[in-house]
This record gives C-alpha cells, sequence and structure tokens, in this order.
C-alpha cells in the first residue's frame, strides 16, 4: 500500500456512492470495537383527541447512557408543559433500561434554557456558526 500513490478530492457534491462507502467503512470498524448491537432506540409521544402526534422525544440508549436527540412541540401546544411531559417520559423510560446519564445536544435559538431547568448543564459551547448561533453539549447525571 503507497499513500504518496492516492489522489485527494475535495467536492461539494460528495457522490452518494462515495458517502456510502465512508458509512459502511465506519460501520465495519465502530462494530469490531464496540458493541452497538446494543443501542436501542427510545422514543415518547404526545398525540391529541385524534390521536394527530402533537409532540414527540426521540432518541436512544447504551448502557447507562441516553441521548435525546430531539425533542419537538407543536406551535399551538408549546409552554403548555407538554415538552417537560415528554421530557420527563422519555427519562423514565431509559431509566427502565438501568440509564442514569442523561446527554443532548441543542442550538442556542432552541431549547438550551428549557433543559436547564430540568437539571442539564453545559459541558460544552460550540460558537461560530451563523448569527451568534451557539451549539450545547449538555448532560446531567442521576446519582
Amino acid at each position: 500500500m503507497n499513500a504518496r500513490a492516492l489522489s485527494y478530492v475535495r467536492t461539494d457534491t460528495p457522490p452518494e456512492d462515495w458517502l456510502r462507502l465512508v458509512d459502511e467503512g465506519l460501520d465495519r470498524h465502530n462494530y469490531s470495537v464496540a458493541p452497538l448491537n446494543e443501542v436501542r432506540q427510545l422514543a415518547a409521544f404526545a398525540t391529541d383527541s385524534q390521536g394527530q402526534v402533537v409532540g414527540g422525544a426521540v432518541g436512544r440508549t447504551w448502557g447507562k447512557c441516553c441521548e435525546l436527540l430531539q425533542l419537538w412541540v407543536a406551535q399551538e401546544y408549546r409552554s403548555a408543559g407538554v415538552g417537560s411531559q415528554l421530557l420527563r417520559k422519555f427519562e423514565a423510560h431509559a431509566r427502565g433500561r438501568v440509564c442514569s446519564i442523561f446527554y443532548l445536544t441543542t442550538l442556542s435559538f432552541q431549547a438550551p434554557e428549557f433543559y436547564q431547568r430540568h437539571g442539564y448543564v453545559v459541558l460544552a459551547e460550540i460558537a461560530g456558526y451563523p448569527n451568534g448561533i451557539v451549539k450545547y453539549l449538555m448532560h446531567r447525571a442521576e446519582a
């Protein structure tokens, strides 16, 4: 294998098959060294009287860790406690899987204050996005 004989390509429009090769290669490596087959989806939803979803908390668990990937509440139900209920239901479900470490990322225009009210603390801030937007990595651990 001669690394000097390689060509390097930069692009704003990567071919789908190249993206797939990178994903598949990384997956093969990751699964060979970590028990990723133990990662499990987790979700909690709020529905109205017609059964329509008006909010949801979606994430995954792995070992004692629970990652919240998305939390959304329909505009007309915001500031009514729906998000708090979803977060509590989501976390309770994770506790049933022995999770005691909870984490997420959120942007400054989303809900960092909401998560802080629920005991999450900022572990890292990443600035440099347009319009002064900051990304936060947040965490909450239970004893």
